[in-house]
């Protein structure tokens, strides 16, 4: 399903609450900014730092990089990230209203400058028509501090109204039945999304959810005491301010309840797990499955139509969720449910809930000294109630069509150094290697916009309730899923907005998709010497490229189909290259006693190391034979890997690393480059890197995959 995203806060619950907590996993990112929206707030597009002076796209350095960000005084060998970045990490400092701060969120910055531009312009036309009134009415809905400071709690009334007249187990599935319209959260939840064995047809997936801190190792392991306290205080605090009987008492119950469902929850290492996460299920099963849960009576109440198919995802989970759910005590589900509705809706609520929700979610959870300004949580708001309709005049201002030539040159080129790797392979079978040229050859790209934008013409929104235009945005993004159910899947839909500084690939459309808005300085500049961009864009390109052949996107064919193509041999040694990959990405230790989890990152650190190989490659190819220049006495191929490493020039606060080390699937920026490149043949020749250095790996101990 195409979720509705309000970028403030984890306002994405309200439109699939409980599906979207273990849902399959079709698309894989460059950046965590899309998987983390609702865990880290500040990450989003809509989250910037301070005012952009120009609108204008940025240029680094005179070939591309900027040299003053460098520390030469630290040897590449030792370490390659604070070698190509290290002045710029120690004169940088992270704004007080950002969790992090690097490129990726200095062209986030400059994305929000321009959408706030076009944004102000549709709020002030008073007689604006079609998606441009929307964009307007959307962003002073929002903007109207006065009107909602006078509203208070009254938005979320009639729901807590509807939640203490629930006498029973039964009217209470019936409420969670109606979450995939309302801010109401399901446990057990149901969802329609493509189906990963038929990609030509969607399906309705079922997924368990009901957890609010970010991991379930915030409930169960001892580093996280604090912020398991810090979260009952604040389920008091939203359960006084709601007006909740009993809240302390409630507190408590409702945080042991949540406890229970976490420690019966999978990993998210788990949930990655493609075919562990497909097990299709009749009513009938699907009822055995979660004894005690009428899933009837659930549907009846969903507004889905009749259906006897569904996709179970974390199947071990549901009869111990329908257990948990039977032994809970009805009041202890009646506050947890008015928690979730006041914890949702905090951000568009009065001064007094949004201050609440920002100290728990992004000062304690994530380490954000202040709020950001109001203007900037509208732009995010609009983007991500109306982010196409806003995306459509961002490209006509900011895209230029010889962007999207020369990145279609590049995506070419890059994925032609992907096709002879597989041919050069010493590890794959004759028979595998035809199939992965047959998916390479079959792969999608889509560049820039959708070639068919969203129609909005259904949904209502209006200028005067911020929080009922999430609600509509959120039951008319269900309703678009439930009409399309039994249609063919529509090809044409991209998951992310234009304005969106990011890239994915998508499993199931065996796609790549690259937003406008990255396709700028660091990562691509059409002036820049071809050796960044090849390190900056290319490597990105790379890395969606290597998605759909890393751990997870090989269970794909060139159709999208989610099936096993590989010769069991084959298959074999591609694991046990990645299970050693796995293994170094395990023994780094960004914070003392966190280390990183190999396997949760796996998909993305195969997409990295992948990834630049093949643009390394691209970029030697695309000299046609001639010697590459040497600027500023670097060669070509060190410029790739100086590309490479610039684009994660990053910094972040200790808290929000702690989320990303247990929740989020990409290695933080530093091992993104160090990690990378030390099992790069070509990095070693370039740089000098010999025995003793720090990070140097014997030859028959680099990991070669692609």
């Amino acid at each position: 399903m195409k979720k509705v995203w309000f970028g403030a806060a984890a306002i994405a619950a309200l439109s699939l609450s409980a599906f979207g907590a273990q849902a399959h996993e079709k698309h894989a990112c460059i950046d965590d900014a899309c998987v983390m929206q609702s865990l880290l707030p500040s990450i989003t597009a809509g989250g910037a730092a301070a005012d952009v002076a120009s609108l204008e796209s940025p240029r680094f350095g005179t070939w591309g990089f900027d040299l003053s960000g460098m520390d030469t005084t630290v040897k590449p060998g030792e370490d390659f990230y604070k070698f190509a970045n290290g002045a710029w990490d120690a004169r940088t400092q992270i704004p007080s209203d950002r969790t992090r701060y690097g490129n990726f969120d200095k062209l986030a910055e400059l994305s929000e400058a321009r959408t706030k531009a076009i944004i102000e312009a549709a709020a002030a036309n008073k007689a604006a028509t079609g998606d441009t009134a929307k964009v307007g009415a959307a962003y002073r809905a929002f903007m109207d501090e006065a009107g909602i400071e006078k509203l208070d709690a009254k938005p979320i009334a009639p729901y807590l109204a509807e939640i203490r007249k629930v006498k029973s187990k039964d009217e209470f599935t019936t409420l969670m039945g109606k979450s995939s319209t309302t801010p109401f959260t399901s446990l057990l939840g149901l969802g329609i999304s493509t189906d990963a064995k038929n990609p030509k047809a969607y399906a309705v997936y079922a997924g368990a959810g009901g957890l609010s801190l970010p991991d379930r190792d915030y409930y169960l392991d001892a580093k996280f005491a604090d912020k398991k306290a810090a979260y009952l205080a604040y389920v008091e605090k939203l359960l006084t301010m709601a007006g909740w009987d009993k809240p302390a008492e409630h507190a408590k119950a409702v945080v042991d309840f949540e406890t229970k469902l976490a420690e019966v929850t999978w990993t998210r290492a788990e949930r990655r797990d493609r075919d562990k996460t497909y097990n299709p299920a009749t009513l009938a099963e699907l009822q055995a499955m979660s004894p005690g849960y009428d899933w009837n009576r659930y549907i009846a109440a969903s507004g889905l139509p009749k259906v006897d198919r569904f996709v179970v995802t974390t199947n071990t989970t549901f009869p111990k969720y329908a257990k948990i759910y039977a032994e809970t005590p009805l009041d202890t589900l009646k506050a947890w449910q008015a928690f979730k509705v006041t914890d949702n809706a905090a951000p568009l609520l009065s001064k007094r809930f949004v201050d609440a929700g920002f100290e728990f979610r992004n000062k304690t959870l994530a380490g954000q000294p202040e709020q950001r300004p109001r203007w900037k949580r509208g732009v995010g708001a609009v983007n991500g109630l109306l982010g196409e309709a806003v995306g459509k005049d961002y490209v006509a201002a900011y895209f230029p069509p010889e962007s999207k030539a020369k990145m279609l040159e590049l995506v070419a080129n890059v994925r032609g150094a992907m096709k002879v790797r597989i041919d050069n392979l010493d590890w794959m079978s004759a028979e595998t290697k035809v199939k992965a040229q047959e998916k390479l050859a079959k792969f999608t790209v889509k560049i820039g916009y959708p070639d068919v934008w969203e129609d909005y013409s259904k949904l209502e929104i209006k200028d005067n309730d911020a929080y009922g235009n999430v609600q509509r945005a959120g039951a008319w993004a269900f309703a678009k899923d439930v009409e399309r159910l039994f249609k063919p899947v529509d090809k044409t839909e991209w998951g992310m907005t234009p304005q969106t500084v990011n890239a994915y690939y998508n499993s199931v459309n065996n796609e790549i998709v690259f937003p406008a808005a990255i396709l700028q300085a660091p990562f691509f500049h059409p002036d820049a010497d071809p050796a960044i961009n090849y390190g900056g864009i290319g490597g990105v390109i790379g890395h969606e490229i290597g998605h759909g052949f890393d751990d997870q996107g090989r269970k794909s064919d060139g159709d999208g189909v989610l099936r096993d193509w590989w010769t069991a041999e084959d298959a074999a040694k591609f694991k046990a290259q990645a299970d050693r990959l796995g293994a170094q990405y395990g023994a780094f230790e960004p914070l003392p006693g966190m280390k990183l989890n190999g396997a949760l990152t796996m998909g993305e650190n195969i997409g990295d190391m992948g990834g630049l190989a093949f643009a390394l490659d691209a970029y030697r190819a695309s000299l046609k034979g001639q010697p590459a220049p040497v600027l500023d006495g670097f060669t070509g191929d060190q410029r790739v890997y100086l590309g490479w490493a610039q684009v994660w020039r990053g910094k972040q606060r200790d808290e929000a690393l702690k989320q990303q080390i247990i929740a989020g699937p990409h290695s933080p920026g530093y091992y993104r480059v160090n990690g990378t490149i030390r099992n790069m043949e070509g990095w070693y020749s370039a740089y000098d890197v010999k025995p003793g250095d720090k990070l140097y790996i014997a030859p028959e101990n680099r990991v070669k995959i692609w």
